[in-house]
């Protein structure tokens, strides 16, 4: 049985994941860390196996921190901070982190599709769309995207594009131009439960990660 704490419990997508351990057979929720409901994670970190992170980007890098020091495992969802001083942390501890820009399957098929199809049409323009309590613009998915695409020799066109508004979830297009014809590679999560198959394959596989910090869900699929 993997024991998991949720930090950002209180959250859309914090309430969200602590439905979903508490729905998975191999799993226990043994802690909901958030100070709106009065809980700090130090509180929990004694109990836990793995941490799943969707708190603030203010907060996320001290989250990891102290699960790295405690022998944690940490599952991260937020975004919107550097990332390089805790991939530096994480070579000291004996926990693993996998951070994921987003957990929907969907997405990270999309993120390899479009680098893909850059070999090919290389003039590519990013869009994202989120609802508008979102903190971050671009999203980690877009930055992930567009990453993953330079590596595969395309150029993204700045700035890459990010609307707010309500009714909206997570959605991105990568639009790629060519002579005479474009492509668009499109994703929707109309639901936040989209995101929980890919949560939960990340809590059960970030203690077996052969690096003790690894970026994006395609690592684990």
């Amino acid at each position: 049985m993997i024991r998991v704490v949720v930090s950002g419990a209180a959250g859309r997508m914090g309430a969200t994941t602590c439905e979903a351990v508490e729905g998975a057979d191999d799993m226990e929720l043994v802690g909901r860390a958030d100070p709106a409901l009065g809980a700090e994670l130090a509180e929990f970190l004694g109990d836990a196996d793995v941490v799943v992170d969707f708190s603030t980007p203010a907060a996320a890098p001290d989250n990891v921190r102290a699960c790295l020091e405690a022998g944690v495992h940490a599952v991260v969802g937020t975004t919107g901070f550097d990332l390089e001083p805790l991939r530096e942390a994480a070579q000291g501890s004996q926990a693993n982190v996998l951070v994921a820009p987003n957990f929907a399957i969907g997405a990270v098929l999309m993120m390899r599709f479009a680098a893909e199809a850059a070999k090919h049409m290389p003039e590519v323009e990013i869009v994202e769309l989120h609802h508008d309590r979102k903190l971050d613009a671009p999203s980690g998915t877009a930055k992930r995207t567009a990453e993953l695409i330079r590596a595969a020799g395309g150029n993204v066109h700045e700035p890459i594009h990010s609307v707010r508004l309500p009714g909206l979830v997570a959605h991105q297009e990568v639009i790629l131009g060519g002579e005479g014809q474009t492509l668009t590679i499109r994703h929707d999560s109309i639901d936040r439960r989209s995101f929980m198959p890919g949560v939960l394959l990340a809590v059960r596989r970030v203690g077996a990660l052969s690096e003790r910090f690894v970026v994006g869900l395609e690592n684990v699929l």
